[in-house]
């Protein structure tokens, strides 16, 4: 059974951080390109940052020099460090991994930036 499960969400104030988590089970993780997405209340989901299984790195627009995506094969997870926090980057962030046709999501984690 394939399990994807995000950690780290919570409540930070404006110009805080976060470091979110995904650990997956079920699959080989070394192999999949993974994936953070968000989707805040209203709006579709859109990618935050990807990772593929070479490591090559690529962040949205909007969080480019603030967020950072990484992986460690060795703990089957990927990492999205969150700095200098704005809160229009409320929403629920989700894990994702992908490999041919396989495509997997986590439940996502609540990440609210408020005052």
């Amino acid at each position: 059974q394939v399990q994807l499960v995000e950690s780290g969400g919570g409540l930070v104030q404006p110009g805080g951080s976060l470091r979110l988590s995904c650990t997956a089970s079920g699959i080989i993780f070394r192999i999949y390109n993974m994936g953070w997405y968000r989707q805040a209340p209203g709006k579709q989901r859109e990618l935050v940052a990807s990772i593929t299984s070479y490591a090559s790195t690529n962040h949205a627009d909007s969080v480019k020099g603030r967020f950072t995506i990484s992986r460690d094969n060795a703990k089957n997870t990927v990492y999205l460090q969150m700095n200098s926090l704005k809160p229009e980057d409320t929403a629920v962030y989700y894990c994702n991994g992908k490999w041919g046709r396989n495509d997997y999501w986590g439940q996502g984690t609540q990440v609210t930036v408020s005052s």
